[in-house]
């Protein structure tokens, strides 16, 4: 029997530590973590050195977070869609090989991200530069390592505003309450008006 105000005696002890007849070792040992940190960090350096001088990452859409709740949000999208290459005059075949991300299941529902990613693409073909085995600068252009284009984000500088004298007498409240009375009624008018019409 339990005395006094303790802790419930509550003890796991069921980790098979070691493999034996009773079956297979169960607790996972993650001793070869920094090994492989290393060998992460070493692929990556080796990736970087084969594709130099082009950018480790590719380019990326604007796109909005899904659901109400975060629509209002941008984030960078999987690829750009057909529609969005053809109207910057790109190839998808071509785009892939000039580090441009292509989706072939994204689908454009608005006009206004469609013309943001066209302007992005645009830009990226400005700043663009190609050349082919034959043909190779006199100066190598370093390597970019980071987002390209990264989303600029809105600055959260407060504008502050004079206060006039319309501003003081505006009954904002009133003026609430009324719109509100006035939408309430609007149909009610509307069936009055018709009344009187077929009168």
């Amino acid at each position: 029997m339990v005395k006094h105000n303790n802790v419930i005696p509550n003890l796991h002890f069921h980790k098979k530590y070691c493999q034996s007849s009773r079956g297979p070792l169960k607790v996972k040992l993650a001793l070869n973590q920094a090994t492989r940190k290393k060998a992460r960090r070493l692929r990556r350096a080796a990736k970087a050195a084969a594709i130099a001088p082009r950018p480790l990452q590719k380019l990326r859409p604007v796109v909005h977070c899904q659901t109400q709740r975060y629509s209002s949000k941008v984030r960078l999208g999987r690829g750009f869609t057909l529609a969005e290459l053809k109207a910057a005059k790109l190839h998808p075949s071509y785009a892939q090989t000039v580090g441009i991300a292509v989706d072939l299941r994204r689908v454009n529902r608005s006009e206004e991200s469609f013309d943001t990613n066209v302007a992005r693409l645009e830009e990226y073909k400005k700043n663009l530069i190609v050349w082919t085995k034959k043909s190779t600068p006199s100066e190598t252009p370093s390597q970019i390592a980071g987002t390209i284009q990264p989303i600029e984000k809105p600055s959260k500088e407060i504008v502050m505003e004079t206060v006039t004298d319309d501003m003081k007498n505006f009954k904002a409240f009133t003026t609430m309450r009324v719109a509100k009375k006035e939408t309430k009624v609007a149909g009610q008018r509307v069936s009055v008006a018709n009344r009187k019409d077929k009168k």
